[in-house]
C-alpha cells in the first residue's frame, strides 16, 4: 500500500490517463464475463425442444462477436493507454532522479559507484513500467474478474461455490508466505545489480590503466565473481518462483476436480442442469486463471518494490548544500565591485578528528591574481571547493563581492565563478562545444536544440534570425554535429588562443568540430588543460580560479599561457593553485598554507627574501629540476 500511494503521488499527473486505462480494464473484465453466461443460455436452449431456431443462433452469434470484438477493444485501450501513461511516468521519474543527484552535496557521491547510481535511474525506473502497465492493470483486471466469477458462481449454486473456495484460503497463505520470503531476494538482486553495474563502468572507464599494468587477468577474476554471484542470487530467487508457481496451478487443478466429482453426482442426481454445470466450469477457468496470475504478479510486484525501494531512497536523500528560502540572485544592479573574494576566520574538515583549515582569512581584490600554495594535502583544493559551495565552512564566513555566498542561490554564485580543475574533464562532443560549455548560463548567448525528425532539420530554443541562419545552412549534418551557433565561433576562437590552444585545433581535420570521444579520449593530457582553461575563459565570469590548470603541459607552453591569463588580470581577480611555483611567481599576492593555516602571505620577491617554507619549497623545486 505505501508502494502504491506513493506512486500514485509520483505519477498524479497521469491519474487522468490511468482512470481511462482503468475503465479499460473493467470494461474487459465485465465482458469476460458474458461469454459463459451466454454458452450457459445456449446449453439451456439445448435441453428444451423448440427453444433454439435459427434466428436466435444469429442472436447469439451477433451478442458473442459484439461481446468480443467491444472486449478486444477495451483490452486494446487499457493496454495501450496504460503503456503511454507508464513510460512517459518512466521518462519524468528518470528526470527527477537525475535532477535530484544535481541537488545533491558532494558527500553523497563519496561513497556511491556511478554504475550503482546509473542503474537507479535507468534499471530500477524502469521497473515502474512494468508495474504500471502490467502488474497493476493485471492486479485491477484479475481481481475484477474473480469478484464477478464469485457473484456468477453462488447465483448457480452455493454449495458447489463452496466446495470450489476450499483451495483459496491455502492459495492466500502459500502467496503470502512465498513474498515474505522472496521479497529479500529481490531487493539483494537490485543491489547486486548495481554492484555489478558499478564494477564495469569503473573497469571500461578505466580499460586504458587494466591494459597498462597488466590487470587483465585480475581483472577477469574480479568480473567473474561479480557475475557468477549475480547469476547465483537470481537462480535463487527463480527457484523459489519456480516451485510457488507449479504448487498454485496444482492447488487450482485440485479445485476443478472437486467441481467435476461434486458437480458431476449433483447433476446425475437431478439436482442441477447441463447447463448449469456448463456455465459453472466455465465461469470456474475464469475463476482460478486469475488466482494464478495473482501469484506470478506476487514476483513482479516484489522486483518493483525492491526497485521503487532504490529508487526511493535517492529521491528521499537530504542534499547538506541548500538554498535559503529568501536567497540572492546577484545581477550587475545589484553588485558594486565584480570579483571581490574574502574569507574570514573560516575552518573546515571532512571528519573532525581531521582538521584541514584551521581559521583561514584573506582577501582577494577585483583585478587581482592571488596565488595559494603549499605541500600536498594542507587544503588548496579544499578553499576552492568551498568557495564555489560544494561544501559549507565549519565556522567562518566567505563572502563574493559583500556577500556572505550562503545568503547567494547556487546558480548566481556558480555563474560568478569559472573553474579548470585538476582533474580536466571534457564531455563527449566537439571541441567548440565544450570550449562554449557553460556561457549560455553566464551570459545568455543563444543555441539551438538541433534534431532530425523525418529528414529535416528542427530548430528550437533559438530566435527567430538565428534559427533561419541554421536551417538555410545546406550543410546540415555539419550543424547537427556542434551545438554551438557560428555567430560565438569567433567568441571560442579567441579563447582558444589564450590558452594556446588554437593552434593544435586549427591542426586537425575537422578543427573545432572535431570529435574528442568520451572524457576527450582523442586528446593528450595538455590539450584537455588547454580546451579547459579555454572554456573557463570564454564564460567570462568576474572569478576565475586555475587549480593546477597548467600541470600537463611544457614549460614553454605554460608561459605562453600564463601570458595570457595575466592579460585577463585587470578585468577579473584569478585564484591560482599549482605545485609548479614558476606559475605563481608574477602573482599580487602568495598565500602560503601549512598544517590548515596560513604561515605566509607576500609576493615572490618578499616571501623569498624572507626565507621561510616558501623559499625552502622553491629550493627545493629548483634543485629537483637541475637532477631532471
Amino acid at each position: 500500500m505505501y508502494l502504491v500511494k506513493r506512486l500514485l503521488t509520483l505519477a498524479s499527473n497521469h491519474i487522468g490517463t490511468m482512470i481511462l486505462a482503468c475503465v479499460g480494464i473493467v470494461g474487459a473484465a465485465i465482458l469476460n464475463l458474458v461469454t459463459p453466461a451466454l454458452l450457459r443460455a445456449f446449453t439451456a436452449s439445448l435441453e428444451e425442444p423448440g427453444m433454439l431456431t435459427h434466428k436466435m443462433l444469429f442472436v447469439y452469434a451477433g451478442v458473442l462477436l459484439i461481446a468480443y470484438l467491444v472486449r478486444a477493444l477495451c483490452r486494446a485501450i487499457s493496454l495501450g493507454v496504460a503503456h503511454i501513461a507508464a513510460w512517459r511516468f518512466v521518462g519524468e521519474l528518470t528526470l527527477k532522479l537525475y535532477d535530484k543527484l544535481e541537488q545533491l552535496s558532494l558527500r553523497y557521491f563519496q561513497d556511491k559507484q556511478t554504475g550503482d547510481l546509473m542503474s537507479r535511474l535507468g534499471n530500477d525506473a524502469r521497473q515502474f513500467e512494468l508495474l504500471i502497465a502490467h502488474s497493476i492493470p493485471d492486479l485491477v483486471s484479475n481481481l475484477l474478474v474473480i469478484i464477478g466469477v464469485c457473484i456468477m458462481l453462488f447465483t448457480i449454486n452455493v454449495q458447489l461455490a463452496l466446495i470450489t473456495m476450499i483451495p483459496v484460503p491455502l492459495i492466500i497463505l502459500i502467496s503470502w508466505m512465498y513474498s515474505k520470503k522472496v521479497a529479500p531476494m529481490f531487493r539483494i538482486n537490485s543491489r547486486v545489480f548495481g554492484e555489478l553495474s558499478g564494477v564495469l563502468q569503473d573497469n571500461i572507464t578505466g580499460m586504458k590503466e587494466i591494459m597498462a599494468f597488466g590487470c587483465e587477468e585480475s581483472e577477469h577474476n574480479k568480473m567473474r565473481h561479480n557475475c557468477h554471484y549475480y547469476s547465483k542470487v537470481n537462480i535463487r530467487a527463480n527457484l523459489a518462483n519456480a516451485i510457488f508457481t507449479p504448487g498454485i496451478e496444482f492447488m487450482t487443478s485440485i479445485g476443478v476436480l472437486f467441481v467435476l466429482l461434486f458437480g458431476g453426482a449433483l447433476v446425475l442426481d437431478g439436482k442441477m442442469g447441463i447447463s448449469d454445470i456448463v456455465g459453472f466450469v466455465m465461469y470456474l477457468s475464469l475463476f482460478y486463471t486469475p488466482l494464478a496470475v495473482l501469484a506470478r504478479l506476487v514476483e513482479d510486484l516484489q522486483a518493483a518494490a525492491a526497485s521503487a525501494q532504490r529508487v526511493f531512497e535517492l529521491l528521499d536523500s537530504t542534499p547538506e548544500i541548500t538554498e535559503r528560502p529568501d536567497a540572492i540572485t546577484m545581477t550587475e544592479e545589484n553588485t558594486e565591485t565584480r570579483g571581490r573574494v574574502s574569507f574570514e576566520n573560516v575552518s573546515f574538515y571532512y571528519q573532525p578528528e581531521e582538521p584541514l583549515l584551521d581559521d583561514i582569512s584573506f582577501t582577494a581584490e577585483p583585478g587581482e591574481m592571488i596565488a595559494l600554495v603549499g605541500p600536498t594535502g594542507v587544503g588548496k583544493t579544499t578553499v576552492i571547493s568551498l568557495l564555489e559551495r560544494f561544501w559549507d565552512p565549519i565556522s567562518g564566513v566567505i563572502k563574493i563581492d559583500g556577500h556572505d555566498i550562503r545568503t547567494l542561490t547556487l546558480r548566481s554564485l556558480r555563474s560568478r565563478i569559472s573553474m579548470v580543475l585538476q582533474d580536466t574533464f571534457l564531455f563527449n562532443g566537439t571541441i567548440a562545444e565544450n570550449i562554449a560549455y557553460g556561457i549560455s548560463a553566464a551570459d545568455g548567448s543563444e543555441y539551438a536544440t538541433l534534431c532530425k525528425e523525418n529528414g529535416s532539420l528542427c530548430v528550437s530554443g533559438v530566435s527567430d534570425s538565428l534559427s533561419n541562419i541554421i536551417r538555410s545552412d545546406p550543410d546540415t549534418d555539419r550543424i547537427l554535429s556542434s551545438s554551438v551557433s557560428t555567430l560565438d565561433m569567433d567568441r571560442i576562437v579567441e579563447a582558444a588562443k589564450v590558452a594556446h590552444a588554437h593552434e593544435f585545433i586549427a591542426e586537425m581535420p575537422d578543427g573545432y568540430n572535431t570529435l574528442i570521444g568520451e572524457r576527450g579520449v582523442r586528446l593528450s593530457g595538455g590539450q584537455k588543460q588547454r580546451i579547459a582553461i579555454a572554456r573557463a575563459v570564454l564564460r567570462g565570469a568576474p572569478i576565475l580560479v586555475l587549480d593546477e590548470a597548467t600541470s600537463a603541459v611544457d614549460n614553454e607552453t605554460e608561459a605562453e599561457i600564463q601570458a595570457g591569463i595575466e592579460s585577463l588580470a585587470g578585468d577579473r581577480t584569478v585564484i591560482v593553485i599549482a605545485h609548479r611555483l614558476s606559475t605563481v611567481m608574477r602573482a599580487d599576492k602568495i598565500i602560503v598554507l601549512d598544517k590548515g593555516k596560513i604561515v605566509e602571505v607576500g609576493r615572490h620577491d618578499t616571501l623569498l627574501a624572507a626565507n621561510g617554507l616558501y623559499a625552502k619549497l622553491c629550493r627545493v623545486q629548483k634543485e629537483t629540476q637541475a637532477l631532471m
